[in-house]
């Protein structure tokens, strides 16, 4: 009955909107405007009166006590037999938007994460592969006129998050403190994280390292990818990699302001690997489940991919235009079970690589993971 979208891209809501209800009669409340926030002084009563339409409210995470009565409605339509279709929520992402919206309406609420740009999104434009990979996906930043204003924008995201948003979801944690560790993570991007180190380097507790990257996670900021857990007989590395999500903010973090920049940076690597890991999540099927498997010899894969209890993918991310296997892929893949073995790399032909490995540009295999 209730579609929740949480995420970043900060552009083109109303545009989303529009387009959602595209077809049938709708309204539009965004809760940060004063005057539309006043209509719903009394919810049930304003929101009755236009029960017959789509319902979107934006921003929502400035009214959840909003919440009950949206239950209370949604209830009253189900035993009028109307199913669906009931409200459209669009906010940014905040751990008590989730906590009050999984307790309020339980059973009653599906959720969209909307990340930033991808590389479908963007495909067909001259250089945008590059672009994407060194603006990252937030719209403002993708489109800015140059590297230099995106950067700039970028810049100006980072301080308005850390310094007014995180206090406006109700986080008490220093902006300094926070950008300090979010900077420790873009040097350790795609690594395990000695959270004692990063609570010494802090001068914090461990205790507290550990919340602020759960912070970090559940406000879609970071990802923690978790590994691979099956008994395969194998020393296994039981730490989680982290990746700061859209490679502008990792960039900016880092002081990297140019693709020459970035190309002589030992974060090369581990930043395309982070940009290809978004994409490729932003194209997996609901259910999908993802992973990464390293033992502690050092074989590895960087992401693997279930798709099922029979559909396993491996994929093994390389930066470059020359694609080919590290030594020890194929045993890796054996080990998970892997039915399909994939290496990305930033080339545009999909080849057969010998062992069962297939190489395959980003958009290629993010197409395949949608019809999946």
């Amino acid at each position: 009955p209730v579609v929740a979208l949480l995420g970043a891209r900060q552009v083109g809501k109303t545009t989303l909107a529009r387009m959602l209800a595209e077809g049938r009669p709708a309204l539009y409340l965004d809760l940060e405007a004063p005057a539309d926030l006043a209509k719903l002084a009394d919810p049930a009563a304003y929101l009755r009166q236009h029960g017959d339409k789509l319902i979107i409210l934006d921003e929502i995470q400035r009214a959840p006590e909003i919440f009950a009565t949206l239950r209370g409605m949604i209830d009253d339509s189900r035993w009028q037999g109307r199913q669906g279709g009931h409200f459209l929520l669009l906010g940014s992402a905040s751990m008590n938007l989730m906590r009050q919206t999984s307790e309020s309406l339980a059973g009653r609420i599906a959720y969209l994460e909307m990340g930033g740009l991808n590389a479908l999104e963007v495909a067909g434009e001259e250089g945008a592969l590059p672009r994407l990979w060194l603006r990252g996906g937030f719209p403002n930043s993708y489109l800015a006129a140059d590297d230099g204003q995106a950067m700039d924008w970028l810049e100006d995201l980072l301080r308005t998050y850390l310094e007014r948003d995180l206090p406006q979801l109700g986080l008490r944690v220093p902006a300094s403190r926070l950008r300090r560790l979010w900077t420790m993570l873009a040097h350790l991007q795609g690594e395990p994280v000695n959270t004692s180190r990063l609570a010494g380097n802090l001068e914090t507790q461990r205790a507290s390292i550990n919340q602020y990257l759960d912070i970090l996670v559940d406000l879609l900021l970071v990802r923690r990818l978790p590994p691979w857990h099956a008994n395969v007989g194998k020393r296994l590395v039981k730490s989680p990699r982290y990746y700061v999500r859209d490679s502008g903010i990792l960039h900016r973090l880092l002081g990297i302001d140019s693709h020459d920049a970035l190309l002589s940076h030992p974060v090369l690597g581990k930043s395309w690997e982070g940009m290809v890991m978004e994409n490729l999540h932003s194209a997996l099927p609901h259910r999908a489940e993802t992973c990464f498997y390293r033992t502690a010899a050092g074989a590895e894969i960087d992401l693997v991919i279930r798709l099922g209890a029979e559909k396993v993918w491996a994929v093994e991310i390389k930066h470059g235009s020359v694609a080919k296997a590290p030594k020890g892929f194929s045993q890796s893949c054996d080990a998970v079970g892997a039915t399909r073995r994939l290496l990305v790399y930033g080339g545009e032909e999909e080849f057969p690589l010998g062992g069962g490995v297939t190489a395959m540009p980003l958009p290629q295999l993010m197409r395949q993971l949608q019809a999946a």
